[in-house]
């Protein structure tokens, strides 16, 4: 049964920690979810005897599988530490806007970056490699160098210009990290 755009699937959690689709009539896993959430399924999980709403407990359940499933960590132990400590700081109602608007940010910035390669590159299987390259280099930089994706080329700037430019921002980035390491 395919998902109205703008439906939201009813995912119910029993005692027994099963997790039960109602839309489907079947029961799912931590993994399901996960596909639905990356496939821009909307669900909401509602404890199944109480009624209540803990989406939010589950998908945090599900960032934590993922760091320590795949061996690859997406969150830098910086970065959990600095939200951590951002726990019970007057600031702490501002974090998760400003999280959400970099996250945007950063899926905008995404978008552009794709379309402008597959424009300028075509379908040229190395464009395709250094795209993706260009890609993890800006998510890794993005959460040590803040205003990155901001900086965009001038107009008559050549490709030795932005290659340049990549350089720079790659030994910033590097300086970042070998701060961190220490």
């Amino acid at each position: 049964m395919a998902q109205a755009k703008g439906d939201t699937v009813i995912i119910k959690k029993y005692a027994n920690r099963r997790l039960y689709n109602t839309q489907s009539s079947s029961y799912i896993t931590l993994e399901h979810l996960a596909k639905m959430t990356r496939d821009g399924v909307e669900f909401k999980v509602l404890d199944a005897k109480t009624g209540t709403d803990i989406t939010h407990q589950i998908l945090t359940q599900i960032i934590m599988e993922e760091e320590s499933s795949t061996g690859e960590q997406m969150l830098p132990v910086n970065f959990l530490r600095q939200l951590i400590g951002m726990y019970g700081n007057s600031m702490q109602s501002l974090v998760p806007h400003y999280l959400e608007a970099s996250m945007d940010n950063f899926r905008s910035n995404q978008v552009k970056l794709r379309e402008a390669f597959e424009t300028s590159l075509g379908n040229n299987p190395l464009a395709k490699l250094a795209q993706r390259n260009l890609e993890m280099f800006k998510a890794a930089a993005s959460a040590f160098v803040p205003g990155l994706n901001d900086s965009k080329p001038a107009g008559g700037e050549s490709k030795d210009d932005e290659i340049a430019q990549l350089r720079a921002q790659m030994a910033a980035m590097q300086k970042k990290l070998d701060e961190l390491g220490k």
